[in-house]
């Protein structure tokens, strides 16, 4: 894929790419909301696997803010998947418009389902996601399966829009689907010892026991909310919440806030990939 490392991406453009470093931003037609991304790979042995999607479209006459960060396991052919069509497949449910909430979730899971059919080309790998449609600039909807997390800053404190599924919080589910959780191998607690997240696309192995619903919710973005933060837990691993918001709100470019995000997340010893998607409203 393209190489494209700390070279600003051109007005509202989805960007792809594959190399250890990308960054980018845009903002709306209006100049009023602004964003910028980075992704800068881990330090463990395997590709970068992580993929986001940052753009702005028009859908009946309506402004959509799209933002999403998809964090990969075991390879990056299902967060790819992902960012090729889970928008594109939220966006067609006929009821979008009347039940946004029932329509996200639904294509949650038909992608999961498409996910699952194409394993043998896609390989038995999976992935989180976090999702963000803004609305007119109007209407934050949110939505995430497994750890990648969306926080916005009000009134400058921290409010996480998203669940953490972890495997001990939903071990009753995964334990009633005949699944188990176990901190071994590692010191973290993984679905049948393998996977610390409870909810995640793709994973046929282990989809028996996992869950592919996400938690969405929605948020009036009124003049208290002025930055939207989302990233993999290459960032949350090792910073709270307020920490990021705190480091985001200082700075009004949100590219420079993302690069300081991931920056200080290297600088804490994270050694996961680490992705960042930072929305500036009322620039």
């Amino acid at each position: 894929m393209d190489h494209f490392c700390c070279l600003k991406s051109s007005f509202a453009k989805l960007v792809s790419t594959r190399s250890s470093c990308s960054t980018g931003k845009g903002k709306n037609p209006q100049g009023s909301i602004k964003y910028g991304f980075t992704l800068v790979k881990g330090r463990a042995n395997h590709p970068m696997e992580d993929y986001h999607v940052a753009k702005f479209v028009q859908l009946q006459g309506k402004e959509l803010g799209l933002f999403a960060i998809y964090d990969g396991h075991l390879g990056d052919s299902v967060p790819s998947y992902l960012q090729k069509h889970l928008f594109s497949n939220i966006l067609k449910e006929d009821g979008f418009w009347e039940d946004p909430a029932a329509s996200i979730s639904k294509a949650y899971l038909s992608t999961d389902k498409a996910i699952l059919s194409h394993s043998s080309d896609l390989g038995r790998g999976g992935s989180t996601a976090v999702t963000a449609i803004l609305i007119n600039g109007q209407l934050l909807w949110t939505a995430n399966v497994g750890d990648s997390r969306a926080v916005l800053s009000r009134k400058g404190q921290a409010v996480q829009l998203t669940t953490d599924h972890e495997p001990n919080t939903e071990r009753g589910i995964i334990e009633n689907k005949g699944g188990f959780v176990s901190n071994i191998p590692g010191d973290v607690p993984r679905v049948n010892g393998q996977l610390a997240v409870s909810r995640a696309f793709g994973d046929k192995s282990l989809k028996s026991h996992l869950r592919s619903d996400p938690d969405v919710q929605s948020t009036d973005v009124d003049v208290d909310i002025d930055i939207l933060i989302l990233a993999s837990d290459g960032l949350w691993k090792v910073m709270s919440n307020q920490e990021a918001v705190d480091i985001a709100r200082k700075m009004r470019d949100p590219l420079k806030a993302a690069k300081n995000l991931t920056a200080e997340a290297l600088k804490r010893d994270s050694k996961d990939d680490i992705s960042c998607v930072v929305v500036r409203f009322r620039s």
